[in-house]
């Protein structure tokens, strides 16, 4: 009896192998579909061959929540890579740990704080970002490329935070740690984040060159058909946008839109902000009318996908806003205007420029707003 539960138990291992590196062979072809629940089987294979705590349980909830991540289930890709953290976190622990368990633990890490802060959960994000980089420094090195990563992200939480300052220190760390290596994977990720601080800071056309050099990088290694791809075009189409090259950003923007929803679906957190940059692109065109079913549909998506309460809301709230008053429909515009600083000052804080501008917006309307009731009053008591 006990020759069979072996042989079976090996039965469900090499099963459960087969099915892991299939689901990593259809997330790398954008399969997602077929991704997940080839990923599902294995780490139910894999918790009845070797136990509910084995690291091959980890390794496969680590692959499930980047398919579940790439699908725009951001909550439950977070607690995939909770779970494999629960799993793995005594090996940091452990003289002499095994050094792919210790690679295996600082990637969790990593991905758990990349959904954070795709999630808008921003201390969260930075506190397992920090623990990832002090355990990628201690297990492998100052100049590790896991390190590079990490220093990379950090700029990127910073950015978000609206601590543009910190987050060039950081991305200034993190080249020195790439140019060290042979990685143009890492070398793209770093000219793209680059592009997206100088947009952040208004500085539009010093970020086009860094965009130009990731799309570049990128297309040489993934083709010209790649969801990272048109990450990268949609990137420098916003810095284009900035710097006044509508047209070529409104084509790139578009580029962009087909890959996401050929790729990744009409669906996808992709599609939802690359509509709310273009409908921001086409209100700079006096585009009205497309602008503000633009802004209206991808708002509707990045509440489905982010939930109301998310930075990306807010901003697209923030836009149609401006939209509206220019309509002249004051009252829309202040609705929408509320929410957003609602979002803004609770995520990202009072200070933060995001909530510091849609405050400003709301402020100076209401004062006219309150204004011209008081004109429409004035005139009717003068009839």
């Amino acid at each position: 009896m006990r020759a069979a539960e072996a042989s079976i138990a090996r039965d469900s291992l090499t099963t459960a192998v087969s099915l892991h590196e299939k689901a990593i062979a259809f997330r790398q072809a954008s399969d997602l579909r077929r991704a997940e629940p080839a990923c599902r089987r294995a780490v139910a294979l894999y918790g009845e061959s070797e136990g509910r705590d084995h690291p091959d349980v980890a390794n496969a909830l680590v692959e499930l929540g980047q398919i579940l991540e790439a699908r725009d289930r951001l909550i439950e890709a977070r607690d995939c890579y909770a779970r494999a953290l629960a799993i793995l976190t005594p090996a940091p622990r452990k003289k002499g740990a095994d050094p792919d368990l210790l690679r295996l633990y600082v990637r969790a890490q990593t991905l758990l704080a990349g959904a954070h802060r795709a999630l808008g959960e921003y201390q969260r994000a930075d506190v397992a970002y920090r623990r990832a980089l002090a355990a990628a420094r201690k297990f492998f090195g100052p100049r590790d490329p896991d390190v590079g990563g990490l220093l990379n992200n950090l700029g990127v939480l910073r950015k978000y935070q609206g601590r543009f300052d910190e987050a060039a220190g950081f991305y200034r760390q993190a080249l020195a740690v790439i140019k060290r290596g042979d990685d143009p994977e890492a070398t793209a990720t770093l000219y793209h984040n680059l592009g997206g601080l100088e947009h952040s800071r208004g500085r539009f056309a010093r970020g086009i060159p860094h965009a130009r050099r990731s799309v570049a990088l990128r297309e040489a290694m993934l083709g010209v058909d790649h969801p990272t791809v048109a990450a990268d075009v949609a990137a420098l189409a916003a810095l284009l946008d900035g710097d006044g090259a509508l047209d070529e950003a409104a084509s790139l923007y578009q580029r962009a839109l087909r890959i996401f929803r050929r790729k990744l679906g009409n669906k996808s957190g992709e599609v939802a902000i690359n509509l709310s940059n273009l409908a921001a692109l086409r209100h700079g065109q006096k585009k009205t009318r497309e602008a503000e079913a633009l802004y209206r549909q991808s708002l509707a998506l990045q509440e489905a996908i982010f939930g109301r309460r998310h930075p990306e809301v807010g901003m697209t709230l923030n836009n149609l806003a401006v939209l509206m008053r220019e309509k002249g429909d004051g009252a829309a515009a202040a609705a929408l205007y509320r929410r957003a600083v609602s979002i803004f000052e609770k995520v990202l804080g009072p200070r933060h420029p995001h909530t510091v501008t849609s405050r400003a917006n709301y402020e100076d309307l209401v004062p006219r707003r309150k204004q011209r009731r008081a004109a429409k009053a004035a005139a009717t008591n003068n009839r």
